[in-house]
């Protein structure tokens, strides 16, 4: 399978990115898992210089990236982005030696007040970002209306591959963790998520899953992943490598979808149609087919059964 990489066009699906796992910027052996030497099977990956680096450690980790971008080779079927601190970690990051052999950036606490602070400085780099929904303006309506205009200005919108959801800041901001064997959608998070939802995907943007924290509990993970993509969110970032597989398992497709979608998008079809007990209706449906076909061409049809011939069409 070729990847567009995300540079070239706004019409770069998503769904590329899979599971992409986060790992600190100070990691020894982050060129080896850039390159592919290590963690083969990673889609993409996000060197944290936020979060997950202390402030003491800023920057030696800078000077550890800076070091390692030097042995970055191409890596067409992997992609590799690192999370900013801030504004002026941005700054430093972007006079890096090399830094073009990454493919953006993840923009954290990401809201009107730094817009301009980051965008600024990307204006004329090649750069795609992923800004990180994660601040108290996140439950604020209006402030997420307002930040949503200011994101479709053109030369803006072209860069952004996707917004990412912060679960584990919101849930701060609010005082509470998530309590195990229970999905962030039975936390008030699940309206905040419907909320953001409805506010920007419309709006042509996608938006990706928070991260599941418990690495013991498969179980719950594959819940919520059933809810994340029953409210439409794309990819979900991984915390440790072994939760990659088991999240990017769960965006293979029913062969029963795959058909219908194909229908869907077929100039052929009736209006409105029948097919494997479902309704199926041209004009409602078209978005969620498209979904559908791209999500198949990264991660293919449930249990490899092979597409049936293509069921007969019946009215209603």
């Amino acid at each position: 399978m070729t990847l567009h990489h995300p540079a070239s066009a706004k019409r770069f699906s998503p769904w590329f990115l899979g599971a992409p796992l986060y790992m600190p910027a100070h990691r020894r052996d982050l060129m080896e898992c850039a390159n592919g030497e290590k963690l083969q099977d990673i889609r993409s990956m996000i060197f944290c210089t936020e979060d997950a680096v202390s402030h003491s450690d800023v920057d030696s980790s800078l000077r550890h990236l800076g070091l390692c971008l030097q042995g970055f080779r191409d890596a067409p079927d992997r992609f590799r982005f690192i999370r900013a601190r801030n504004p002026e970690i941005l700054a430093r990051l972007l006079d890096l030696p090399y830094i073009e052999r990454i493919d953006g950036f993840v923009l954290p606490k990401f809201n009107e007040s730094v817009f301009h602070a980051y965008f600024d400085q990307l204006q004329g780099t090649p750069f795609q970002v992923m800004p990180t929904l994660e601040t108290r303006d996140v439950f604020d309506f209006n402030a997420m209306s307002a930040l949503r205009q200011a994101l479709l200005q053109e030369d803006v919108y072209s860069r952004i591959l996707m917004l990412r959801i912060g679960g584990n800041d919101l849930m701060n901001l609010l005082g509470i963790r998530r309590p195990r064997a229970m999905t962030l959608y039975e936390t008030p998070l699940g309206h905040v998520i419907s909320q953001l939802v409805t506010i920007f995907k419309p709006y042509g943007f996608s938006l990706s899953a928070p991260v599941f924290e418990y690495l013991n509990d498969t179980t719950t993970l594959q819940k919520e992943i059933c809810l994340d993509l029953a409210h439409g969110l794309t990819g979900k970032t991984a915390i440790h490598p072994t939760q990659v597989p088991a999240i990017e398992a769960a965006y293979a497709i029913d062969s029963d979808d795959y058909e219908m979608a194909l229908s869907l998008i077929d100039r052929d079809a009736p209006a409105v149609f029948r097919m494997h007990n479902a309704m199926c209706e041209v004009a409602t449906h078209q978005q969620w087919a498209a979904g559908m076909v791209s999500r198949e061409a990264c991660y293919g049809v449930r249990n490899a059964v092979p597409l049936k011939e293509r069921a007969e069409l019946s009215s209603f």
